[in-house]
């Protein structure tokens, strides 16, 4: 069994730790010989692709992969593997047995602070969000083609050892912006690791959502970690005069609270459901600088 991860990054290293604990061959993509480098040293089997071709070498390991993972975010040219795949899936990869695409809560757009589960429509605001609607629809009919099942994780905010509150206060770049009855829903990294490999392995089709069980204001995750770090949390800072750069400022647009039942019904479990536990661990365990 072999999983191939396009764009190994943060989230595809967390996926690719999980399939390798379950005797996975594993390999990703990177865009440069560096990051193919750092790969390696995750004992990830590096390749490169910059969006527009696969390599020889690539197009050799593709004939082998059984799962696929596409963690490339769509950009100006849109999905760049898609465009590669589409109708060739069967050519490309014979052996192929599912599909995993990573996806984003942004897709539902605001609800006032209201819950949304997989089956509220979407309707995203923002442009990069829009564009990910379309790349479910596109990859499910592409695994539809090929007789595979494509799952979309739509992934929450994303956090865990090396990128936290901890790092952010450490650094002195930790803010507590606030508006009044914002919630935010976030994800730790090695549950979207065993989330992926939780659906793989059911061979599983469809949208779930892997996010944590309690949305909440975004100070109150700086205002933990601090206690947990014995140091004063920063000033509070209104949002509506915070200084902001416009993406960070359109992330606050959007307020929701997402559901999890979907993929908890079907036996998954979260070992880090809300971000209590999960900065008490880092910070106990000592692994939140990465």
């Amino acid at each position: 069994m072999t999983v191939m991860i396009f764009g190994c990054g943060y989230s595809g290293k967390a996926i690719a730790r999980a399939f390798a604990e379950k005797g996975f061959s594993v390999a990703g993509t990177v865009r440069t010989l560096e990051g193919a480098e750092a790969l390696a040293s995750h004992h990830i089997k590096p390749y490169i692709f910059d969006g527009t071709a696969f390599s020889p070498e690539l197009l050799a390991a593709l004939r082998d992969v059984t799962h696929l993972i596409q963690s490339i975010p769509p950009g100006k040219e849109h999905d760049p593997l898609l465009k590669l795949v589409s109708g060739r899936l069967t050519a490309l990869c014979p052996k192929l047995k599912w599909i995993g695409y990573l996806s984003t809560v942004g897709v539902y757009g605001d609800h006032g602070g209201g819950w949304v589960t997989e089956e509220t429509p979407g309707s995203p605001i923002l442009g990069r969000s829009i564009e990910r609607v379309g790349t479910e629809e596109a990859w499910a009919e592409q695994g539809r083609i090929a007789g595979v099942p494509v799952a979309a994780l739509r992934l929450s905010g994303i956090y865990g050892p090396g990128r936290n509150a901890f790092v952010n206060l450490d650094r002195g770049t930790a803010r507590r912006i606030i508006k009044k009855d914002q919630v935010f829903n976030r994800i730790r990294v090695e549950d979207i690791g065993s989330a992926t490999l939780f659906l793989a392995e059911r061979n599983l089709a469809g949208i779930y959502n892997v996010t944590d069980d309690e949305p909440c204001a975004p100070q109150d995750v700086i205002t933990e970690a601090a206690r947990l770090m014995g140091v004063e949390p920063p000033a509070e800072v209104d949002f509506d005069s915070a200084d902001m750069t416009p993406m960070a400022r359109s992330f606050y647009g959007a307020n929701k609270r997402v559901s999890n039942e979907k993929i908890r019904s079907l036996g998954f479990q979260f070992a880090f459901p809300n971000y209590h536990t999960s900065l008490a661990q880092m910070w106990s365990e000592t692994t939140w600088r990465g």
